[in-house]
């Protein structure tokens, strides 16, 4: 099971608000170059959110939906990547002094990505964890940076 953390130095309610915004998934998701929402309110439970994947000329669709959420703490997503399976992603958002300790924890759950789960493949999701945990801190702190900005002008 892949699990990783990263302190991301945003109060938990910031690093919730990016998470909370659908349309903002492709902004940290590794891999993911569009994302809108399909169904529901996004991140109320059964929400969707369809997403592209973009491959040189090549553009695959696939859809993330809500399987649960505790507001502002965690949220845990269905990931369906069409011939590789689905994945189930859990994201906590933990306060840590004034900042944030986030942690994603994945694994595959049917299909071709469970059947061929091994260390190798773990490995590889350990290295995308570790850039979506960078993206997401990049997102959260940058917006700390145009808040104050804002507040200054």
């Amino acid at each position: 099971m892949a699990v990783r953390h990263r302190l991301i130095k945003r109060k938990p309610s910031d690093v919730w608000a990016v998470l909370a915004d659908g349309t903002r998934y492709a902004d940290w998701v590794v891999g993911t170059a569009v994302s809108r929402p399909v169904r529901g309110q996004w991140p109320e439970v059964q929400a969707a959110i369809n997403y592209e994947i973009r491959f040189g000329r090549f553009t695959l669709t696939n859809e993330t939906v809500v399987r649960a959420c505790t507001e502002g703490r965690e949220l845990e997503l269905e990931a369906q990547a069409g011939p590789l399976g689905t994945a189930r992603i859990a994201i906590e958002v933990r306060p840590w002094g004034e900042h944030s300790l986030v942690i994603i924890d994945e694994h595959p759950l049917q299909g071709a990505g469970n059947l061929l789960h091994n260390a190798g493949v773990e490995a590889l999701i350990q290295i995308r964890h570790r850039a979506m945990l960078a993206r997401l801190a990049k997102v959260c702190e940058s917006e700390e940076s145009r808040t104050i900005a804002a507040q200054a002008s």
